[in-house]
């Protein structure tokens, strides 16, 4: 609990009379305020923080502190850089896919990343999907990881033109493969608002992990009242969240927590400027959602701290005939780095295979018994049969090639 008492205290000065605070008093009651004010909206800066998913480093197993920070803090540098028409330089880590001799590579995957994080955010999912004969090709986005501009927002408009781009080069670099875009987070809402886009790019599927679709209408007045005035105050506000005692977990893998938490690519914190260029980003993805067109995957994890459950439905419900749905009953944000994260990979290499398939793991079956009502509120049972595929997109199929 934020203990306000501290917060609104007038006494920081003991010699200043009440009444007539001078400029530094000011500044720290405007950021007092907005740290206040954002308490409610720490959330949406999805991993972005000092210990991601409230890990400290006194959690740590028998693994020595020393080892551990020293392992997880190696800067991987990229595998190469992309360079975008209007000369912003995109860092990119490829996996390449792994195939029997003389076997040709299935397709390509271009890999966005989420909120705060970087191409490092891949390092899980993508060995995975390459060993499934995926390429993968994972960038930082403008504004993250290593960019030129990191730290600032680059605008919604900005990130899916980008995207866009980058399926022109992912296309060039391995000519005559499908392309497909996976995003995850902030990531899978870009990935949306480039799946709804007019024009046609040359995307083979789009594959939206947890896609961050918490919209401005459907926010609470206390988390629309603490963006705005926040924004008002101090725009420029870092804000990182140790201080703020908040613990949200976006995974149950302690281990790819700590990498993402120790990787010098993380950015520990955001302005509040930032946050609410998310937010815009988030309000374009749900509103977007019923005008996707082409193949399209979206998953959603029972335990995700971050994006609310009654947002992902509110979107789903908005997404056209077609979409195929999927729902992790042990699934949390991170869905390509949680402990359970097989099954996820597998059904993602088995749709981008032959999308008319039903899902490895039964998760399209799940995603409609969640839909269905009130009912399904409690956690869906994990063993429900993919042979059951007939509640949600028929046909029958075998398990994907993810080993």
């Amino acid at each position: 609990m934020i203990r306000i008492r501290a917060v609104l205290s007038n006494s920081d000065h003991p010699h200043r009379r009440p009444g007539r605070p001078g400029p530094q008093h000011r500044l720290r009651w405007r950021r007092r305020l907005s740290a206040l004010c954002l308490a409610a909206s720490l959330p949406l800066a999805g991993c972005g923080g000092g210990q991601p998913g409230g890990v400290a480093l006194r959690d740590a197993p028998a693994v020595a502190q020393a080892e551990l920070v020293r392992r997880d803090s190696r800067l991987v540098p990229p595998t190469l850089v992309w360079h975008l028409p209007d000369g912003t330089s995109l860092p990119v880590r490829v996996w390449p896919a792994r195939t029997r001799t003389k076997q040709a590579p299935r397709g390509i995957v271009l890999a966005l990343h989420g909120f705060n994080d970087s191409r490092d955010g891949w390092e899980y999912g993508a060995p995975a999907l390459a060993a499934s004969g995926f390429t993968v090709f994972a960038p930082d986005q403008e504004g993250f990881g290593q960019t030129a501009d990191r730290g600032r927002w680059p605008g919604t408009d900005r990130l899916v033109e980008d995207a866009a781009e980058m399926v022109r080069l992912a296309q060039a670099a391995e000519p005559g493969l499908p392309v497909y875009v996976i995003g995850e987070s902030m990531g899978g809402a870009v990935a949306l608002c480039l799946a709804a886009r007019p024009d046609h790019l040359p995307v083979a599927g789009f594959v939206l992990l947890a896609p961050a679709v918490w919209s401005r209408s459907e926010m609470s007045p206390l988390v629309r009242f603490s963006l705005w005035s926040a924004d008002m105050l101090d725009p420029g506000w870092q804000l990182t969240g140790r201080a703020l005692p908040m613990h949200i977990r976006a995974s149950d893998n302690l281990a790819a927590l700590y990498r993402l938490s120790y990787d010098p690519l993380t950015l520990q914190g955001a302005r509040v400027d930032v946050l609410s260029g998310l937010v815009d980003l988030m309000s374009r993805a749900a509103s977007a959602a019923g005008q996707v067109h082409g193949p399209v995957l979206i998953a959603y994890g029972a335990h995700d701290q971050l994006v609310p459950p009654e947002a992902t439905l509110a979107a789903w419900r908005r997404l056209p005939p077609g979409v195929r749905r999927a729902y992790y009953p042990s699934g949390w944000h991170l869905l390509t780095r949680d402990l359970g994260r097989q099954s996820v990979l597998r059904d993602v290499a088995s749709w981008m295979t032959d999308a008319s398939r039903p899902l490895p793991s039964g998760a399209d079956v799940a995603a409609a018994a969640w839909m269905a009502g009130p009912a399904w509120d409690r956690p869906v049972p994990v063993w429900l049969p993919a042979g059951l595929d007939g509640l949600a997109d028929g046909g029958g199929g075998q398990d994907g090639d993810l080993h």
